[in-house]
């Protein structure tokens, strides 16, 4: 193994303990050695690292500056070992990637989606995705960490269920309410019908008693999408799993908002709930969806009412 390979599974070891995740640093940066050794470079530099941060085609830009990224992030960290490192300027590759506006699903779209779960058939492709479903509109889960749950991680006992590995931060605790735990319970007494002796440790399990692949869900919930015409002309995507995460979140500031409660001070425990390594993530949706941008206007408008 050479000495950058050994370096950067130094790096990885080193950020992981530190709570971080890298999945994709951890195919990335072995692909940008590999194709340093191949080019007999012995240093990372500039002109390789932008080299192969543009090597895909047909790509967004964005692309390559989040390739070069990685490598920007891993050469800090080797210039303290090898001096002859050279970090890659922050802005050698300009571009960005323009944040749609995700789908807001309200509570009649909610139910309409799960309404078309549970007609999909066979009757245990029904059951899995209405559980699905239902878990992440009211938990604000991220699909791959709900797929990514072991039996063990859900104690419906105790009303809780543990992500063990969040995206930027560390694992966390998140509330059941009774009624997820009761349908919660109805679908793993199904699964262990189905699978006494399962084949895998996952919680959310496929037909063919693997765990649920996102691709798998992916797939189906464009089917859900479809038999519920949710699809609006206007939206520039369709409708997907992750907003339903967007959705959970916002209808907890919408019931902030309502109820008087001081959301910026309380932003922080959303942003807590949700996995973020920090509020200033949540408080993107302040800012993107014109139902919490309406309620910011009429309480505005009440305020200043006041004062006039």
């Amino acid at each position: 193994m050479s000495a950058l390979a050994v370096a950067v599974e130094d790096y990885l070891a080193t950020r992981r303990s530190l709570g971080h995740c890298l999945e994709y640093h951890a195919t990335a940066l072995p692909a940008f050695v590999a194709y340093l050794e191949e080019a007999g470079i012995t240093h990372v530099t500039t002109q390789a690292a932008l080299t192969w941060a543009t090597l895909p085609v047909g790509v967004h830009p964005a692309w390559w500056r989040s390739r070069l990224g990685v490598v920007r992030d891993f050469a800090r960290y080797l210039h303290t070992i090898d001096p002859a490192t050279q970090i890659p300027p922050a802005d050698l590759l300009r571009a960005h990637r323009t944040r749609l506006t995700p789908h807001f699903f309200s509570e009649a779209e909610l139910a309409s989606l799960l309404e078309a779960a549970r007609q999909l058939r066979p009757p245990w492709r029904a059951l899995t995705f209405e559980t699905l479903v239902g878990l992440l509109a009211v938990s604000g889960l991220r699909l791959g960490e709900a797929l990514g749950l072991d039996r063990n991680d859900v104690d419906l006992d105790a009303g809780v269920l543990v992500v063990a590995r969040a995206k930027a931060s560390g694992g966390r605790e998140v509330a059941l309410h009774p009624s997820t735990c009761d349908a919660l319970r109805r679908y793993c007494g199904a699964r262990d019908r189905r699978w006494p002796i399962p084949a895998t440790s996952g919680f959310f399990i496929s037909a063919r008693g693997a765990r649920l692949a996102q691709s798998t869900v992916h797939t189906n919930f464009q089917i859900l999408v479809q038999r519920t015409s949710l699809w609006g002309t206007a939206e520039a995507r369709r409708p997907r799993p992750h907003d339903l995460r967007h959705s959970f979140a916002v209808r907890t500031l919408l019931g902030w908002y309502h109820q008087g409660i001081d959301v910026d001070a309380n932003l922080p425990l959303l942003s807590t709930f949700l996995g973020h390594s920090g509020p200033a993530a949540t408080y993107w949706y302040l800012e993107a969806v014109p139902e919490l941008l309406g309620v910011v206007a009429q309480r505005l408008e009440t305020v200043l009412g006041a004062e006039s």
